[in-house]
């Protein structure tokens, strides 16, 4: 569901279709995007024998000229047409199901259906799984398997063996979690989340669902109540939980009877529709404008002093309207604190913008100038050549001879005249992740030594997180040898925080240490708030520009309407299962030699991962 689409997608669910082009037409009518039916009718009763039906006089199922091939794949996704339990004790009950489930999938890949629904039931899945894990390997097999589960064990039309009480970890996101790690998280096995009248109280469970591959919510049409003029409408509760889910690719699907038979099916589809229209609405704002498409897809972390940065990557960054008006406070403020109000007409404050880019800085240098009343005189240091061109052009058209454009790299210039203001823009995903300690670091002598650092410090945070999508993700990439060793600067969308983000590491600029070391070593213990799939680390950054002002992306603190930077996500080769408060040790490495710097981490507990990237074998970042 993309942001360009004005209406929800949303399928019509049936039970029995005694004519296939009658119903889908009747769906399509009714503003349904496509029909969910069972593919061999639900009453017909098979007995295999020697996994050959024991009688076959009458056609399995309807016959694949009722539709044409565009139409069965674009218009029709399957369901099985029985509950198939591949798992019983009994050998009779569990060959005739898995021989019954086989030819289903056989059904579906000869339709070339794109999607196929089957329910669990249980935890007892081992069988189930291998059959659909068979499929799924099957590169001659191109269809998805969705598993349908319950959102709530409350009210489920389960049998249950003599009323045997079910244990914690029985429950449908356990169910869930074994199936895909017994499938080896394939990204071709999605999931159908089926509301209940009762909702999830616990908000982390919640999460936690959020952070799985949902591709359908099914909604039964006796979740929907009446209005007062008649027509179908959600709970309160039931609408809140369908909104937070409206951020991910997911359908609506509508199940069950017509409740509402003087309305027609028509006003289901209206109502969700409504509820989605709200929604993007609702979400309308300049960073949601901005990031849309963005979510859960990787992106290798810039490498900004071994490539020159291009024009379009700057227009990115130059669109953050609060990240430049924080500078501007930040610098105004120096200015002020620097300069007193009875000098400020005769003491020039020297400022030195270093990694000017286009000069978005540099503009806000001068604005922060007119707003204090204050006397500058501005420098604009820049290596990229193409940028340069961008500076001097605005010196002709803009600024004049308030600027003075210096075309070398920060390290390397030696200036006739120290800063009063030193102002840098180099920060990373994480802060120091493109190399801004060691340019800072090499440029301070620009500085005088009662100078101000614009910013002067930046932390960098890591919180564990589940994220089959991003995971997924990694694996896909072809792009190194070890994939699962590169950090990947990354929107999470369809993630979970298992635990808060916590401090790692953190540098000051000037830097006064007699001896500068840029290498860092950190352990942190995280508690995991719920049950969970580890798949790796997400990395954020806190930065104080200038005294309590200050810029983040880190969750808790996370600056209102700053895109400029997306979170990074350190993976992990093997995900860990995590249980409900377990400790999670996890301990990261900064590396730094003459020609490159790198990050190193592994988990110790609850079990041990492999160290990854080892001497920067994957990924590093260029210091030249």
């Amino acid at each position: 569901m993309s942001s360009s689409t004005k209406t929800v997608r949303c399928a019509l669910s049936v039970s029995s279709v005694p004519n296939i082009t009658e119903a889908i037409n009747n769906a399509i009518d009714n503003k349904f995007t496509y029909l969910i039916c069972p593919l061999v009718n639900p009453r017909l009763k098979r007995e295999y024998i020697s996994d050959n039906l024991r009688h076959q006089e009458l056609p399995l199922t309807r016959s694949d000229l009722d539709l044409s091939a565009e139409c069965w794949q674009n218009y029709v996704v399957g369901a099985v047409c029985q509950f198939y339990d591949c798992d019983s004790e009994d050998q009779i009950i569990r060959d005739n199901a898995i021989c019954g489930l086989s030819e289903e999938l056989n059904i579906v890949s000869h339709l070339n259906l794109t999607n196929f629904i089957i329910p669990i039931r249980s935890g007892n899945i081992e069988n189930f799984s291998r059959i659909i894990n068979n499929i799924l390997l099957n590169k001659l097999t191109m269809f998805n398997i969705i598993i349908r589960v319950p959102l709530h064990m409350n009210n489920l039309d389960i049998e249950i063996e003599n009323d045997i009480p079910r244990s914690n970890d029985d429950t449908p996101w356990y169910w869930w979690k074994k199936m895909r790690t017994l499938c080896e998280e394939n990204t071709r096995l999605g999931l159908a989340l089926e509301l209940t009248n009762d909702l999830l109280e616990d908000e982390n469970e919640i999460e936690r669902w959020y952070s799985e591959p949902i591709r359908m919510i099914i909604i039964p049409t006796s979740l929907f109540l009446t209005n007062k003029s008649g027509f179908p409408v959600l709970s309160k509760a039931h609408q809140r939980f369908i909104n937070k889910f409206f951020k991910l690719d997911i359908d609506l699907v509508v199940e069950g009877s017509n409740r509402h038979p003087e309305r027609g099916t028509t006003k289901y589809q209206e109502y969700l529709n409504y509820l989605f229209k709200q929604f993007q609405s609702n979400s309308v704002d300049k960073m949601t404008q901005f990031t849309k498409g963005y979510e859960d897809c990787l992106q290798n972390p810039l490498q900004p002093l071994m490539d020159n940065l291009e024009s379009q990557v700057y227009e990115v960054f130059e669109k953050d309207p609060i990240k430049y008006s924080q500078y501007q406070k930040a610098i105004a403020q120096a200015l002020i604190e620097r300069v007193s109000e009875e000098k400020k007409n005769i003491q020039e404050t020297i400022i030195m913008i270093v990694g000017a880019g286009r000069g978005p800085l540099v503009k806000m240098a001068i604005q922060a100038a007119e707003e204090t009343g204050r006397k500058v005189k501005l420098y604009a240091i820049e290596k990229n050549k193409n940028a340069i061109n961008t500076l001097l052009n605005l010196i002709n058209t803009d600024w004049g001879d308030r600027v003075t454009v210096i075309a070398k790299d920060m390290r390397d210039w030696e200036p006739s005249e120290k800063a009063d203001i030193l102002v840098s823009e180099l920060l990373g995903s994480v802060g120091d992740n493109e190399l801004s300690p060691e340019c800072l670091d090499g440029a301070q002598r620009l500085l005088k030594d009662d100078g101000i650092s614009v910013p002067y410090r930046y932390r960098s945070f890591i919180a564990p997180v589940q994220s089959y999508k991003v995971y997924s993700e990694v694996r896909r990439c072809k792009e190194y040898e070890h994939p699962y060793e590169a950090p990947y600067v990354v929107l999470l969308n369809n993630h979970c925080r298992i635990a808060e983000e916590q401090f790692l590491f953190q540098f000051s600029h000037p830097n006064t240490d007699k001896k500068i070391n840029n290498n860092r070593y950190g352990k942190l213990e995280f508690k995991a708030n719920f049950d969970a799939t580890l798949h790796g680390f997400a990395g954020y950054f806190d930065c104080h520009l200038y005294k309590d002002i200050d810029i983040s992306i880190t969750p808790t603190t996370h600056s209102p309407g700053m895109f400029s930077w997306f979170p990074m996500f350190f993976p992990l080769k093997t995900p860990i299962q995590v249980k409900q408060n377990e400790i999670i040790t996890v301990h990261f490495w900064r590396c730094v030699s003459s020609k490159q710097v790198h990050y190193e981490w592994c988990v110790s507990s609850p079990n041990n991962s492999v160290i990854h990237n080892p001497n920067g074998r994957t990924y590093w970042i260029g210091l030249h």
